[in-house]
């Protein structure tokens, strides 16, 4: 089911690719591309790198119809399916299949230094994601393995919070914490919850008005100046009142 669900995507297409056959090994030094009748390709076509799942397949394709030529399974990189010369970086040599399991080696080559770089990434940046996934996937399973911590109550299991600043069972309130670190203390407010404020003072005292009393008449012309003079003096000591003198304004 798994491998039924499993979509292709495309890694690179690369419009001109030469195939050649190839001489048997001679060695296990590698192939070398000089062996190869380089301007007598066998055939050529379009190279398409494609993905489905863990498995790239390198497709030889006709230009112009896209019928397929050649398929290259690869599993692994580098590997036997896909190898390098050892004379030019621009050829490989690559192991094709068919439906019924024969397969055989051939040589591929570019034109384009680019284009046999882009080849090459294009493997590696495949089987570099599969490596990272077949790690992902490992942690995964040895995480599984692992015992779980059972971080729930048990039966009759209970805790115990202190928490402050709230009512004890006696109905009191708890003591207002004490500041720290250097900061003001506030004082209680005073029983009653009133506090009486005094009513302004006056700035200004109210002077004393008093009212001098009637000068009596005399019978003798002579004196009354002289007692007129004497009741107005005594009049005008009582309106100097020292004993409470005025207040200044601030």
């Amino acid at each position: 089911m798994a491998t039924e669900l499993e979509y292709e995507s495309v890694l690179c297409v690369k419009p001109d690719v030469s195939v050649y056959r190839i001489p048997p090994r001679a060695s296990n030094r590698g192939y070398r591309a000089s062996d190869w009748k380089l301007d007598q390709p066998d055939w050529t076509g379009r190279l398409r790198i494609t993905s489905r799942g863990k498995t790239a397949y390198i497709k030889l394709e006709d230009k112009v119809s896209g019928e397929l030529f050649a398929q290259a399974p690869v599993e692994q990189y580098p590997g036997i399916a896909v190898e390098t010369v050892t004379d030019s970086s621009r050829y490989f040599v690559i192991r094709i299949q068919d439906g019924t399991g024969r397969s055989a080696f051939i040589g591929i080559g570019f034109t384009d230094r680019g284009d046999a770089f882009d080849f090459n990434v294009s493997l590696q940046d495949h089987f570099k994601w599969v490596k990272q996934e077949s790690e992902i996937s490992k942690e995964s399973q040895e995480m599984d393995a692992r015992p779980k911590l059972d971080l729930g109550f048990k039966e009759g299991q209970t805790i115990k919070l202190s928490i402050g600043n709230i009512t004890n069972k006696k109905g009191g309130a708890s003591k207002p914490r004490t500041a720290r670190g250097g900061g003001l203390s506030l004082l209680p407010p005073p029983p009653g919850g009133k506090v009486t404020i005094p009513p302004p003072s006056s700035s200004v005292a109210i002077s004393n008005h008093v009212t001098p009393p009637p000068i009596p008449k005399s019978n003798h012309g002579g004196s009354d100046a002289a007692t007129e003079s004497h009741y107005v003096a005594q009049a005008g000591l009582e309106l100097l009142d020292f004993s409470d003198p005025p207040a200044l304004a601030p």
